[in-house]
């Protein structure tokens, strides 16, 4: 292996450490609770943490852990030493973003907005985001029976 490529999985593995122990740290989350999450498995986010991976890992896998956890991708495409213009050119534009999800991810990052507030903008995204669905024939409570 070179040095160049010992470097780069040195680099990634302090990433995934940092992004893993703040989860830990501002949500709470187990190692199982981050790859639900990310949808990235245990076993590959162990291999990253450890460096132990003979090939770079997935492009889309490195996105989804990052999304998954609020990170920016560029973040860890600058440690695998990737050139993350290139990677957004490839990638599809993201949809519009409703305008309240805007007003809450401003209020998420405003220094003003208390941290108590914060946790609480926190877990109603994330009780939203996982709960169930119901099935598109089952009557809501309060809807007239027809």
């Amino acid at each position: 292996m070179t040095e160049t490529a010992n470097a780069r999985k040195i680099a990634f593995a302090t990433f995934v450490r940092q992004a893993l122990a703040e989860a830990r740290a501002t949500r709470a989350w187990s190692g199982t609770e981050v790859s639900r999450r990310t949808g990235v498995s245990r076993q590959t986010i162990n291999r990253w943490v450890r460096g132990d991976w003979a090939s770079d890992p997935a492009a889309e896998r490195v996105v989804a852990f990052c999304q998954g956890l609020g990170l920016d991708p560029a973040t860890a495409f600058a440690a695998l030493g990737w050139d993350s213009n290139a990677a957004r050119r490839d990638a599809p534009p993201p949809p519009p973003m409703d305008p309240d999800v805007e007003a809450l991810l401003r209020r998420l990052v405003d220094p003003g907005v208390s941290d108590a507030e914060k946790f609480h903008i926190r877990e109603t995204i994330r009780y939203l985001a996982y709960r169930p669905t119901l099935p598109t024939g089952v009557r809501k409570r309060g809807d007239a029976a027809g």
